[in-house]
Formats: C-alpha cells, sequence, structure tokens
C-alpha cells in the first residue's frame, strides 16, 4: 500500500502547481481561489536509483519502485472547519493521510492573487493550523459525551475519556495533537481519524533569492521547528521539469539543491514517519518495499504477503553495497557477505531480502 500525503494550505500559494511538479501532471493551477474542486490524486513512485543498479546486475524485466499517493485538496481559508470557502468537506479528503504537506508562500508575485492582506508566513501557517484544531475540536466534542456514557458503564474506559479531556483542553489553546502526545496516546485515538494527530511537513514555496540563502530558510524553518521545513521555487521546479537531468543537476547546483522537489519531500516524509525501504531482486523483477524503521524480518515479509510473515523460517540477506561491489549473489556468497537471519532480525535500509517460509 502506498503512503499516503495529503496537500493543503491557502489558495494561491502553489499547491496544486506542486502537485503537478511531484506528480508529473496537468491539474489545474489557476489565479483564483479553489480552483482545485475534487481532490487531485496522483500515484507516484518513490526515486531509488539502486533499482537500476539492481536490474542490470540481475538483467532483471522490470523495476517496481515503491509508491506515494499525493491528494491535493481545495485551498482552504479561515472558517473552512465550519464551511466557509468551499466548506469542511474538504478537510475529509486527508484524514485517511499518514502526513500532512502544508505549503506556505513566501514568494512575491503581483499577478497571483493573494486571499488576504497579510503576506506573513506565520500568519499563513496560523490560519491552515487553525482550521485543523477547530475541525478536530468538532469531532472530540462528539465523541465526548459518548464516551462519558459509556465510561459510566464501564469504568475501565474512564482512562480513554480522560484522554479525551486532555485533547480537548490541547486544542481550546490551540496545540496540536501530534506535538503534545505520544505515540501511543495517538493511536488510542486512531478511530477518529484527527488532522492535527498527522505530521506536518512545512514546503515553503520561495523565490530563487530564499533558495539560495541558508540564513533566510533558518528563520522560516525556526517558524515551524521540530517540524520539518522543505524550501521549493516552484517556478524553477517546473523549469527543471523540462531538461535532461544533467542540465537539471547542473542548475540545482547552482541554487546548492542537490535533489529534486519530489526527492526531498518523500526523503521527509520517510523520515517524518520513521519508514525505510528494503529491496528484493531476481531476474523477473526488482522491487523496493516500504517498512517502518525496528521492523524485524517476518515484520518485512508480512508487507510482501501476509503468509510469509506467519510461515517465516529464515532471510537471506545481503547489503546492497556489497553486491555492487563484488557484482554478484556468488561472489558475495563466497565472500561470506549474505547472511542467513531469524525472527528478531531488525531490518536495514540496503538490505536486499530472499525470504524462506512455509506456506
Amino acid at each position: 500500500m502506498a503512503l499516503e500525503i495529503g496537500i493543503v494550505g491557502l489558495p494561491n500559494v502553489g499547491k496544486s502547481t506542486l502537485f503537478n511538479l511531484l506528480t508529473n501532471s496537468a491539474v489545474l493551477a489557476a489565479n483564483y481561489p479553489f480552483a482545485t474542486i475534487e481532490p487531485n490524486i496522483g500515484l507516484v513512485p518513490v526515486p531509488d536509483r539502486r533499482l537500476g543498479t539492481l536490474a542490470s546486475l540481475f538483467n532483471s524485466d522490470k523495476l517496481v519502485p515503491a509508491t506515494v499517493k499525493f491528494v491535493d485538496i481545495a485551498g482552504l481559508v479561515a472558517g473552512a472547519s465550519v464551511g466557509e470557502g468551499l466548506g469542511n468537506q474538504f478537510l475529509a479528503h486527508i484524514r485517511s493521510t499518514a502526513v500532512i504537506v502544508e505549503v506556505v508562500r513566501v514568494f512575491e508575485d503581483a499577478l497571483i492573487t493573494r486571499v488576504n492582506d497579510n503576506t506573513s508566513p506565520l500568519n499563513d501557517i496560523s490560519i491552515i493550523n487553525t482550521e485543523l484544531v477547530l475541525a478536530d475540536l468538532a469531532t472530540i466534542s462528539k465523541r465526548i459525551p459518548i464516551l462519558e456514557k459509556e465510561t459510566k458503564a464501564n469504568q475501565k474506559l474512564l482512562p480513554n475519556l480522560e484522554l479525551l479531556y486532555s485533547v480537548k483542553a490541547a486544542l481550546d489553546n490551540d496545540q496540536l495533537i501530534y506535538a503534545g502526545f505520544s505515540a501511543a496516546q495517538i493511536a488510542v485515538l486512531s478511530d477518529l481519524h484527527l488532522l492535527t494527530a498527522k505530521p506536518i511537513i512545512y514546503v515553503f514555496n520561495v523565490d530563487g533569492a530564499i533558495l539560495s540563502d541558508p540564513s533566510s530558510q533558518a528563520k522560516l524553518a525556526e517558524l515551524v521547528a521540530p517540524s520539518m521545513a522543505i524550501f521549493i521555487d516552484a517556478k524553477i521546479e517546473s523549469e527543471l521539469n523540462g531538461l535532461d537531468e544533467t542540465d537539471a543537476s547542473e542548475l540545482r547546483e547552482s541554487y546548492g539543491i542537490y535533489q529534486s522537489g519530489l526527492e526531498n519531500l518523500i526523503t521527509a516524509a520517510y523520515r517524518t514517519l520513521g519508514l525505510q525501504s528494503f529491496l528484493t531482486a531476481g531476474e523477473k523483477e526488482v522491487k523496493a518495499w516500504t517498512i517502518p524503521i525496528g521492523a524485524t524480518a517476518p515484520n518485512a515479509a508480512g508487507v510482501i504477503h501476509g503468509d510469509f510473515e506467519r510461515g517465516f523460517i529464515a532471510a537471506d540477506i545481503v547489503d546492497f553495497k556489497d553486491l555492487v561491489e563484488l557484482g554478484s549473489l556468488s561472489a558475495c556468497r563466497a565472500a561470506g557477505k549474505i547472511r542467513t537471519e531469524g525472527k528478531t532480525y531488525i531490518m536495514q535500509p540496503n538490505d536486499i531480502v530472499e525470504f524462506k517460509f512455509n506456506v
């Protein structure tokens, strides 16, 4: 299943432009509020240079990268949680996402209108986060009376009710749940699909001057710390899309950028969510699989198929760098670089795996 990322922001901050760049699609990116009516959804392969290298070594028929699903929803405005703009129906589109990408406009362009007169990035961030908080408050406020009744009949539910009270108090103080509660507490609330329980990655849509100015970027990053901040010039990224890889790399490096916007965003999402990938390889295909950091070998086998985890016996593992250096599995085996690992083995990012299992 693809990692799902929701893209939010005020109108005309570059959300749909960013979506187009990330997904190489051509959705409407217009100079007026609410150009996006229905959510745009794009399934994007995760850039992974290892796959091509492995395909050459194994003479594989196909490459299957991990994928990310991007969901671009309508621009939010103040009051969206109670129906302003196009209403809070659009907030529902990101309830199933694992992480929220909040696009913040920093560039100036007289030809692209703003929805408010305030040009402060912090003000824009505050508007969006307030709408997420208000939407969650509405959800929590509906659940509390129900749980209060259930707790009278079953006192074992009291810790859950107290947690809801704590969450409501935090939201009343404009605090994001993800920043103030543990992963275990958030897991208890998972059935509510709370928006502020999701981590947020902030994408600052900047101009070329800020893109090449680390000090300006540091000041913007301070506004959203400890959340991750990414800096993209959508205009420059659009130009890069039309260039070959060599020319695009040279232009990026002139701005001190060494990855595409897509690579930066996916790297940030993996890091924020504590994810990594492992690889399988053979003549039929080479494939990348996404798993949590800390996953065991049986957990990883289960990502491929549930029967693999249930019938797990062992995993033969070689490190990607060792395989590339030695050139073949037989050479790795002769050099003692292929290891057989059991149920307690913790998967590593460059693992190439062949699982052994009983069906």
